[in-house]
């Protein structure tokens, strides 16, 4: 079921969206920025915005 994209809903977005950054950021500075590490950030972010994405288009 779509809803309609409220101020309220679109700060839950922008803290989702805030709280995956720095979860990358952590990732990041305690392995490294290389290949298998950039792949589990594209994945999460996957799994992260794609139902996002899907239920409020």
């Amino acid at each position: 079921m779509k809803q309609k994209l409220t101020r309220y809903l679109l700060f839950r977005m922008l803290c989702i969206a805030a709280l995956w950054v720095i979860l990358c950021w952590l990732v990041i500075k305690s392995h490294g920025f290389n290949g298998p590490t950039l792949l589990v950030i594209l994945i999460s972010g996957g799994i992260v915005f794609i139902p996002l994405y899907k239920k409020y288009r």
